[in-house]
């Protein structure tokens, strides 16, 4: 055995499996680097990709100037000033940052602004009239449907979205619609009570 280790040790250094992966990962990086050179000379320095995207708003019209990679949520919170719409987990997994784009609810983080050209959207901002709540905005208060208040604008449309949509049979049928809102302070016998309370009213 300690002819035939120092025969290995005679042929080269010994390289680990660490120093392998690095080695091969710095080359695979190096190997890309003139592509990038080459995307980088086919844009010329001062040239923006950004689009125009038209949308009404809460029954305002836009005409917005976007990255094509931002998302409604971005463009809402960022560009409109309507904060409104909260960014939770910014994955579409929570439900926080749902609104309605042309009368269906959506989460807004996973949705891109660009592709919506000439849409009606609809946020929490835009749901009082005249200093008087919304009846479903109305129905939460009465029946605590919130606590800390974060998720309760994404809960809010997406309880109109449910209400439109006809789901309001059944405090198990509007619990298995609103199932895309998460409510971290679990409120939700208190949510279920006002969707079912303001599908009476409107």
């Amino acid at each position: 055995m300690a002819e035939i280790s120092s025969e290995m040790h005679s042929s080269g250094p010994i390289v680990s499996r660490r120093e392998a992966l690095q080695a091969t990962a710095g080359a695979v990086a190096l190997a890309a680097l003139p592509l990038q050179s080459a995307a980088a000379r086919r844009s010329p320095a001062g040239v923006s990709s950004d689009i125009a995207v038209s949308m009404n708003v809460n029954g305002r019209a836009h005409t917005l100037i976007v990255d094509p990679r931002q998302s409604i949520l971005d463009v809402l919170r960022e560009t409109l000033d309507l904060p409104g719409t909260k960014k939770g987990c910014n994955q579409g997994a929570c439900g926080a940052c749902t609104i309605l784009v042309d009368g269906k609810r959506i989460v807004s983080c996973l949705t891109l602004a660009s592709m919506h050209d000439g849409a009606d959207i609809q946020t929490i901002e835009g749901l009082e009239n005249d200093g008087e709540l919304h009846p479903l905005q109305a129905a939460f208060v009465e029946h605590e449907g919130l606590q800390c208040g974060f998720c309760t604008s994404g809960q809010i449309m997406s309880g109109l979205g449910c209400i439109a949509e006809g789901h309001v049979g059944s405090p198990e049928e509007i619990q298995f619609w609103m199932s895309g809102n998460i409510c971290r302070c679990g409120a939700y016998p208190g949510i279920v009570a006002a969707v079912a309370d303001a599908a009476e009213r409107i």
